[in-house]
């Protein structure tokens, strides 16, 4: 008598854990427990669909020209939708007591889930009810058996008939056994969780969202670059060739040697900042040195000591990389800019097939999730199925946490 715990299998959205942070969108078994508990729960199954069955019968029958006058529908079939529910909530009881499973929370199935779900649910119980008292007539037949033997009233060809008759029907009862109760829990799982169709209709959701807001990321970004090179680099050169026009104007040879240094010390700069614009694009050393060394630059650019603790003994793909950089890269430019903060650690492990990218400084918190920086981290974790949380009290300290699926 199996309680065929394994058909409740398990579905998620938000990234690569098992649950999302709301905890709505996992169905799932844990721990089986031992088949003693779960023969009771079977047991009990058919009790309860005896009781499910005798509830639509009843009430049904008192309730039924009431559910077919179009005026006073709506209140009988509340009526019998409350009854319903309880005897719905008796049996998750059920399946999460004897089975161990379990489901969302806040999940709610609709009228029309069930209904049918108690209508399959009591012709399933019902009949495992007989297959089990078929069970238990054929072990009654076997001690009739051997006490025949035993009293020598049996001859043996007739015992190698009972005996072969009786093989075949415990092997179907247990096959019958063993359909109904994955039976049971299949039919669990779609009323006590979203449906395939329901899961399915909610990734396309995410995606589309996603899509969106990869898009926005990508266009804010490039708004981001014209801003820098507008109000950064450009401004820099119109400065440079001012110098250069001055100088090649000088009166004396000591203005033009004094112009063309402030040129050359102004040409130094640009390079810089174009090296500048040009790492928050894009770094090269992803591609050349790696993440680590990549991470290593974040550092030395940074005027906040930063300490950095790397764990990452496998390969990564170069997606995973690059969001696991620029993860890091806003999260240490936003923490120097705005949060007053005077160290920051950073950590990157790869946890099994997830990696774990965290950034915590000791500046005065607040940080707003929503902020077009944050947003855009978020969108582009979002892309690859991760998961990005953001903790910043006001006070401090705040840490950013990303976990990023490596497969």
């Amino acid at each position: 008598m199996q309680g065929d715990s394994a058909g409740i299998s398990t579905h998620h959205f938000a990234g690569p854990m098992s649950q999302d942070d709301s905890g709505e969108d996992v169905v799932a078994a844990v721990r089986t427990p031992s088949w003693p508990r779960r023969s009771l729960g079977a047991l009990l199954g058919c009790a309860t669909a005896l009781f499910s069955f005798s509830y639509f019968l009843l009430v049904g029958t008192a309730l039924g020209s009431f559910l077919l006058w179009p005026l006073t529908r709506p209140s009988a079939l509340s009526v019998l939708m409350a009854g319903a529910r309880r005897l719905t909530a008796l049996e998750r009881a059920r399946r999460s007591v004897f089975f161990g499973d379990r489901f969302p929370e806040r999940y709610r199935a609709s009228d029309q889930k069930v209904l049918r779900y108690l209508a399959v649910r009591s012709y399933s119980g019902l009949l495992c009810g007989v297959v089990i008292g078929l069970l238990g007539f054929g072990v009654v037949l076997a001690g009739l058996l051997l006490r025949g033997m035993a009293q020598g009233t049996v001859r043996w060809d007739e015992l190698l008939m009972q005996v072969l008759l009786g093989g075949v029907l415990l092997f179907l009862d247990v096959q019958g056994l063993h359909s109904l109760a994955a039976l049971d829990a299949r039919i669990a799982r779609e009323c006590f969780g979203p449906s395939e169709g329901e899961l399915l209709q909610r990734r396309i959701d995410e995606l589309a969202a996603s899509r969106a807001a990869v898009v926005q990321a990508v266009d804010a970004e490039r708004r981001r670059i014209e801003r820098d090179l507008h109000d950064g680099v450009q401004q820099r050169l119109v400065a440079l060739a001012m110098l250069l026009g001055r100088a090649r104007r000088g009166r004396s040879p000591e203005q033009a040697d004094a112009l063309l240094r402030q040129a050359h010390q102004e040409s130094g700069d640009v390079l810089t900042e174009l090296r500048e614009v040009a790492w928050r694009v894009y770094p090269s050393a992803l591609d050349s040195l790696g993440l680590e060394e990549a991470l290593g630059g974040v550092s030395e650019r940074c005027s906040i000591p930063i300490r950095t603790a790397f764990d990452v003994g496998g390969p990564l793909t170069q997606p995973v990389e690059t969001a696991a950089y620029f993860v890091v890269s806003e999260s240490v430019t936003n923490a120097a800019k705005h949060s007053g903060a005077t160290a920051i650690s950073v950590q990157v492990v790869l946890r099994g097939r997830v990696l774990a990218v965290r950034i915590q400084d000791n500046g005065r918190g607040g940080a707003n999730p929503t902020g077009s920086g944050l947003r855009g981290l978020r969108s582009r974790v979002t892309a690859l199925d991760g998961t990005l949380h953001i903790d910043s009290p006001v006070g401090g300290p705040t840490t950013i946490t990303a976990e990023l699926p490596c497969a």
